[in-house]
């Protein structure tokens, strides 16, 4: 499989059976290029000889070819890069032994994860809307996730849309964001396939950081709803020696995710689809506010939907099939009370 780094640029990483190299198990390694793969020989389904760079980094050090199975296929990189990410292009620069996402700029990437990183469903960090965050990228202050956490208020109140108010303000709400919720802090990571609700079962599942990067895939297909394809980013994701480096760094300069038990919230263990307008408050806010009370909230009317909430001009497909499923129909007076109660 491949992980996406903030340069656009695909690089693969191998996933195996949990193996103990160096006093420690490791379960991924990076494979660095399509070059690496090919002087190897890697394929799919082989047995191969892992050690620790440095005593630190895991590689591939062989294939044992003898013990390869037969006729298993030389492994195509290019058609695996559109098998994963069917949406994008791919092209590999002239010179260059990396493939990159065609048409992306690297800059443009990174202003994007900062934004989604601060927005309000991953850490509501406010300051960090689009034009502050193209500032702080344009200016080199914001080189990756982790400068977020070093910028000086002296520096960010010499910008041109800062003063020293605005800037002690950013940087108290960037401060206030190390001790997010983890579930948040999985969600403004980004990962690819990683929604809202996806993050809050990792984070019921895993309830730490350390223990979700350790995950195997066994561990993530065992929760409902994380299939293969989900399994596999978040394999990815982690194996990446640039993603590790980065949740270390931040590690050193405070960030630290709590685990917000669900469990003892108003709301556990029900489920709630929102459909059509509501007055009081967007969409986004509606759901925001059923998962901070505890919550599941899904795309779509199933037997396991506690009630389906109803604004101006619902879909008509949610509200044919809980009347079908007899799934209760909340209107948004009643929601609003839920809220309140």
């Amino acid at each position: 499989m491949t992980s996406l780094f903030p340069s656009a640029a695909a690089t693969p990483v191998a996933i195996f059976d949990p193996v103990e190299v160096a006093g420690s198990v490791v379960r991924h390694a990076t494979l660095h290029n399509a070059d690496e793969i090919s002087r190897l020989d890697l394929r799919i389904g082989d047995t191969v000889i892992i050690y620790k760079a440095g005593d630190i980094i895991p590689q591939i050090k062989e294939v044992l070819t003898s013990l390869r199975p037969d006729n298993l296929p030389i492994f195509d990189y290019e058609e695996a890069l559109k098998s994963q990410y069917p949406e994008l292009e791919f092209e590999r620069p002239v010179g260059e032994v990396v493939y990159r996402v065609k048409g992306l700029d690297s800059r443009l990437i990174l202003k994007r994860g900062v934004e989604y990183y601060a927005s309000k469903p991953a850490l509501n960090i406010e300051g960090l809307g689009e034009k502050n965050v193209n500032l702080l990228v344009d200016s080199g202050l914001v080189k990756n996730l982790s400068d977020l956490y070093r910028l000086d208020a002296a520096k960010v109140s010499q910008l041109e849309r800062f003063a020293e108010v605005s800037a002690n303000k950013l940087i108290s709400a960037i401060e206030n964001s190390k001790t997010a919720p983890l579930a948040k802090f999985i969600t403004a990571l980004g990962i690819r396939h990683v929604g809202v609700q996806t993050a809050i079962a990792l984070a019921d599942r895993f309830k730490s950081l350390s223990l979700l990067i350790d995950a195997t895939a066994d561990d993530l297909l065992s929760i409902p709803d994380i299939g293969q394809v989900v399994a596999e980013s978040i394999l990815a994701y982690f194996a990446d020696e640039d993603n590790l480096k980065q949740l270390q760094e931040m590690r050193e300069l405070g960030v630290n995710p709590f685990y917000d038990d669900q469990t003892t919230k108003p709301l556990a263990g029900q489920s709630y689809v929102v459909t059509g307008t509501l007055s009081k408050m967007g969409r986004d806010e509606a759901e925001a506010r059923l998962r901070e009370l505890g919550a599941t909230v899904t795309g779509s009317v199933t037997k396991h939907t506690t009630a389906l909430i109803v604004g101006e001009k619902p879909g008509s497909s949610k509200t044919v099939k809980a009347e079908k499923l007899g799934i209760p129909v909340m209107h948004e007076a009643e929601f609003l009370e839920l809220l309140r109660t």
